[in-house]
């Protein structure tokens, strides 16, 4: 029955819909004020600009993403942006299936001739807010909760936990992953036991890599007194005074150039590209200092200048 709806679904949004391009949002959907919600805003940002429609699709379930895929394809979306590394096996089938459309999938690598891969250097951002994290530590221990239990996240961790240690050697980092499959994206109810449990041993500073599961570290986070620090869109507005800064992962970014036109291959994203960031405005100003402010920004100059180099998880296995 869900895959009948799915497909009449998409089937209505995509008839005549030759040359648009669709957008497959992970589960959590772009109501996630997260990683999906930057991509919509990518999309919805490309469409202000270039005046033209795009199709767009929330997938509930994993059986989902490779019938989305092919519906879209089927009837003439192009490209077709996949949202996330759980659809890459799904892009890459369907990719094959129809060689003459153009596809793109951010964050995993598709090696076809018809998809052009966004990867980021997440740990270049999360150098940065470790920064952040030791230098507004009063205990000298700061937190980190991931979502899924996967290099990626470790990759977060492990910018996180160098970016604390150039401010700190002797920081303590505490540290949890919410599990070991999908759903522990959208747990903010762990997510928040997880935080908790930091706090209780002393963490004052807690990053939120998870999704959807963030919106409980970061209100745990808030119901103690504590600090936490958002990811992927800037989450600094959710609790004003208590989030002391995003990483911003410029996913909106990647949507727009593959909506402008896919150029196949794998396209790496970081600070120098200006795809990565901390965010500053006015709900953290306080929070962040003049001071902490130079330093996190010295280091920003030094990573993209290359004098400062920051171990990738992913490629190392390590993180020192």
């Amino acid at each position: 029955m869900m895959r009948r709806l799915l497909a009449a679904a998409v089937l209505a949004w995509a008839a005549g819909a030759a040359a648009q391009p669709a957008l497959i949002l992970e589960l959590g959907g772009k109501a996630d004020r997260s990683f999906n919600q930057a991509a919509w805003e990518g999309a919805t940002a490309w469409k202000k600009r270039s005046g033209r429609e795009f199709l767009e699709f929330e997938i509930a379930n994993a059986a989902q993403r490779e019938l989305a895929a092919r519906r879209f394809a089927e009837r003439g979306a192009n490209p077709v942006v996949g949202i996330g590394f759980p659809q890459a096996s799904s892009i890459a089938k369907v990719a094959r299936e129809f060689p003459k459309t153009q596809f793109a999938i951010v964050d995993a690598v598709v090696e076809l001739p018809n998809v052009q891969s966004f990867v980021y250097r997440e740990h270049e951002g999360s150098f940065l807010v470790g920064m952040l994290a030791a230098l507004a530590s009063r205990t000298g221990k700061i937190g980190f909760v991931g979502g899924q239990d996967i290099p990626l996240v470790r990759k977060f961790l492990c910018g996180y936990e160098q970016g604390a240690r150039h401010v700190n050697p002797k920081i303590e980092l505490l540290s949890a992953m919410t599990g070991n499959t999908a759903a522990a994206w959208t747990d903010p109810l762990r997510g928040a036991e997880l935080t908790k449990a930091q706090i209780a041993q002393g963490a004052d500073v807690v990053f939120a890599a998870a999704g959807t599961t963030g919106l409980g570290i970061m209100q745990a986070a808030r119901d103690a007194g504590k600090l936490s620090i958002g990811v992927d869109s800037n989450q600094n507005h959710l609790h004003p005074g208590f989030v002391l800064t995003s990483m911003v992962k410029r996913v909106d970014l990647a949507v727009q150039a593959a909506f402008d036109g896919v150029k196949p291959g794998v396209t790496a994203l970081g600070l120098k590209e200006a795809a990565l960031d901390y965010a500053l405005d006015e709900h953290n100003a306080k929070l962040v200092t003049p001071a902490m402010k130079a330093r996190v920004d010295a280091a920003r100059a030094d990573i993209v200048d290359g004098r400062l180099k920051v171990i990738d998880y992913t490629v190392a296995n390590t993180c020192r």
